[in-house]
């Protein structure tokens, strides 16, 4: 008789944790983006999480927590409970600190369970309207006769947009005054009022004021043209031959979390991104929409990791 109650105990806590899972997500989620809003990561998350927020049947909380290149919202994120309710815009610029930073505060492979490669764009090669240079040539041109002379923003020391800088100095001879700011957006921000020359920005971030005229687009960083931008070449097309850097965003959520979990987000972002709304919106700011299986961003972000340590090891950038 006991072992028959034991049995029934069983089957019922196993029918009440799968009740319980189904159930996920009851309340809201919130989804962490480590960068200030205007960026790249803010606006993809803008423009999924509406359709996001239907499909869990859920709203999603966005919440902002930039600082320190992108760590303090990891870091924030990595301590969050594993249960669902914390997920965080993993971005090309995690993978770079790995090497970057001494003690990012987290472990970005150990730490955090892969979810869904969302979506990549180009960066952009951008300058104020008040440079005289119209093509990459003219850049580097202008570069070369003026060493150190040009300000380069970015949205912090070993960004991507920095390093996409300095493998464009590298591969040029030639050499920019780096100036980092706390975000995609602030660097935009400065580049439109003219505090700074150069950017490597994100398509998102500057897509609107290069239609509007506040900045001028020269090249993308891709290997190739994007249909955001069709009238821009790409770094290589213009003149550096085998330039190529971009920004990849990605779903992370904290090590822990249940497998079944990580297959809905993963189901419902893949859903999100198929939606010919969402793909519409994405194309219009420059995203490529992408989408993954959790163990094939896995394997993304290890080899993003082993590329970018080697980067900035040959660019001698390390922040203690």
């Amino acid at each position: 008789m006991k072992a028959v109650t034991c049995g029934c105990l069983v089957v019922l806590a196993v029918a009440a944790a799968g009740t319980a899972h189904a159930q996920y997500p009851a309340k809201a989620v919130r989804w962490i983006l480590p960068f200030p809003p205007g960026g790249g990561s803010d606006a993809l998350a803008r423009i999924m999480s509406p359709k996001l927020s239907e499909a869990l049947g859920q709203q999603i909380l966005i919440d902002n927590r930039p600082g320190a290149g992108a760590n303090i919202g990891a870091e924030l994120a990595a301590k969050a409970p594993p249960d669902g309710y914390t997920i965080l815009m993993g971005n090309v610029a995690h993978a770079i600190n790995v090497t970057l930073y001494a003690k990012p505060g987290y472990d970005l492979v150990r730490d955090f369970s892969a979810v869904n490669l969302l979506a990549s764009t180009p960066n952009i090669v951008v300058v104020h309207p008040s440079v005289p240079v119209r093509s990459i040539q003219d850049l580097v041109a202008l570069a070369r006769s003026r060493p150190g002379e040009l300000d380069l923003a970015s949205s912090g020391s070993g960004s991507s947009a920095h390093l996409a800088g300095e493998l464009f100095s590298n591969m040029t001879g030639t050499r920019m005054n780096h100036v980092p700011y706390k975000g995609g957006g602030p660097a935009v921000a400065a580049l439109v009022g003219g505090e700074v020359s150069i950017g490597f920005a994100t398509t998102p971030s500057v897509i609107g004021q290069i239609k509007s005229g506040k900045l001028r687009g020269l090249a993308v960083t891709t290997s190739k043209r994007s249909p955001a931008t069709p009238e821009l070449p790409t770094v290589s097309e213009a003149g550096v031959k085998g330039y190529e850097a971009g920004t990849w965003y990605g779903l992370l959520v904290p090590t822990g979390t249940a497998r079944e979990t990580i297959a809905r987000l993963n189901a419902e972002s893949m859903k999100v991104l198929a939606s010919p709304e969402v793909r519409q919106r994405l194309d219009a700011a420059g995203f490529e929409a992408l989408g993954s299986t959790a163990e094939q961003f896995n394997a993304y972000i290890r080899s993003e990791v082993d590329k970018w340590g080697k980067v900035v090891r040959a660019a001698r950038v390390r922040i203690d």
